[in-house]
């Protein structure tokens, strides 16, 4: 069920819109007027857009946004969504209108004369919009924020569909309108995206979160990351055609590298669910297509995870139809998007499930001694108790703080349900939380023992200095 709405939202919507649209029709009509008079405005059109059609009736489309700008008002519950609304599409029309005035580029296809409510609408359009204002297109980045909002809001078939449906034509028509060239849509697309990450419609901002990394260890991997988006970026800024394609990647990279540089974790936008945000997903997709795929190599030979001891399991992030009714997530890259029921991870056999048998508590001195490490994951579990995510980089070390509270929630998952311990490969991260909850519960005396436990159970883990000596800290505190 949604939560109740705040009082005096339509009051503040209705506020914002008194602000935004006058600031809109003011600074889109100037930038229009400043570039008409100058004389060094190009283009960038593709040679298949000659085959472009005009379709007048895709007017009507392209002129709903202008409703749908408005109806997107109402449907924040918050005012905190509200103002990060009005926010994004504020910073969207500040992003487009300045790269109109640096890097004006021109429509140059010539529109036939159309009668009729179609070339009526054409023509009250003209009457404030020129063939200047292309990439990045304001049309398509209002679009991709206003959008964002009803998917989120719209819910209900076949609304959503017809939701989803209506705004994607709103996307084609700018093409088939002839307002706008091709480029100008990714571009906007982009833009679009870039302010829905700065401002998220819940949780830290971006920026409350941002400090220069004192890690040099995460100066290093920032480094490479720029590297790789400097190397996708030169071919599309100098070769252009097709190699523009590499300025999706190049500007992945570029906010990966500023994660590890500036944001941290938060960056990357991992919610509570274990999803990524929307822009997160759409900004970093190269990025995550590649994590995904370097993930499933580097465990395509162990992909199953393994029992430490007392139902706890460690192995890579697991994707749908997982068999762990709880899991602590320390990856920040990748969504996790096993099963859901209510709030937590079920299995395939949903919620409801034979509850499973709990792993025997084997002791050996006092301590308990890690199970077989061939022994199967469960195959059915209780119903759903539970999903932490406690987002970490990867190759970077988790702090102690950090540990500590993955500890604490390992030991309360585990009491009610096998729990898996996760990050992108279950080698890294995930073991050293593993290792905190060993230390922490007194099931090892030190770091040394801890390592050597889980090493028994799965070899594969790569624990480096810094992890240890974050177990260590762990170990010495009273």
């Amino acid at each position: 069920m949604s939560p109740p709405r705040e009082p005096g939202l339509i009051r503040r919507g209705v506020f914002w819109l008194l602000l935004l649209g006058p600031l809109f029709f003011l600074s889109y009509g100037l930038a229009n007027h400043y570039t008409a008079g100058r004389s060094d405005v190009g283009s960038l059109v593709f040679g298949w857009e000659h085959g472009m059609p005009l379709w007048p009736w895709t007017i009507i489309p392209y002129w709903s946004i202008d409703l749908l700008y408005g109806l997107s008002f109402l449907l924040p519950r918050t005012r905190q969504e509200m103002d990060r609304h009005a926010l994004a599409l504020l910073t969207a029309q500040v992003i487009s209108v300045s790269c109109f005035l640096l890097w004006p580029l021109r429509f140059t296809f010539e529109r036939p004369d159309l009668d009729g409510l179609f070339g009526w609408l054409f023509d009250v359009l003209m009457g404030f919009d020129k063939p200047f204002n292309q990439a990045p297109s304001l049309h398509i980045a209002l679009l991709v924020v206003i959008w964002t909002m009803f998917a989120r809001h719209v819910q209900r078939q076949p609304w959503r569909w017809l939701v989803h449906g209506w705004m994607a034509l709103i996307g084609v028509s700018v093409l088939t309108t002839w307002q706008h060239h091709f480029i100008d849509v990714p571009t906007g697309a982009l833009a679009g995206f870039a302010c829905l990450w700065l401002w998220p419609c819940q949780g830290r901002l971006p920026f409350q979160a941002a400090h220069l990394a004192r890690d040099a260890k995460r100066w290093k991997v920032a480094g490479c990351y720029a590297v790789g988006a400097l190397l996708c970026a030169l071919p599309a800024a100098t070769m252009g055609g097709a190699w523009l394609w590499l300025s999706w990647p190049a500007v992945s990279l570029g906010l990966v590298a500023l994660n590890y540089a500036v944001f941290g974790a938060g960056g990357f936008q991992k919610g509570v669910d274990g999803r990524l945000s929307n822009a997160s997903r759409w900004l970093l997709a190269p990025y995550l297509a590649g994590a995904w795929l370097n993930s499933r190599l580097w465990t395509r030979r162990h992909p199953q995870a393994d029992e430490v001891c007392d139902g706890v399991y460690l192995g890579r992030i697991p994707m749908r139809g997982t068999q762990f009714a709880a899991i602590i997530d320390l990856c920040a890259e990748l969504p996790c998007i096993a099963n859901r029921c209510g709030s937590g991870l079920v299995s395939r056999k949903g919620c409801g499930a034979a509850p499973t048998v709990s792993a025997a508590k084997l002791k050996t001195r006092g301590r308990f001694a890690p199970l077989s490490r061939h022994k199967a994951a469960p195959t059915t579990v209780v119903s759903a108790v539970g999903y932490k995510c406690f987002p970490t980089l990867d190759l970077i070390a988790p702090d102690v703080t950090l540990l500590q509270q993955a500890a604490s929630a390992i030991e309360h998952l585990r009491t009610q349900s096998p729990v898996l311990v996760c990050c992108a490969l279950g080698y890294s991260r995930s073991a050293t939380a593993v290792a905190a909850w060993l230390i922490v519960t007194g099931r090892c005396n030190d770091a040394q023992q801890a390592e050597s436990l889980i090493r028994k159970a799965r070899p594969g883990i790569v624990l480096h200095s810094a992890h240890r000596q974050a177990l260590q800290q762990l170990g010495a505190q009273p």
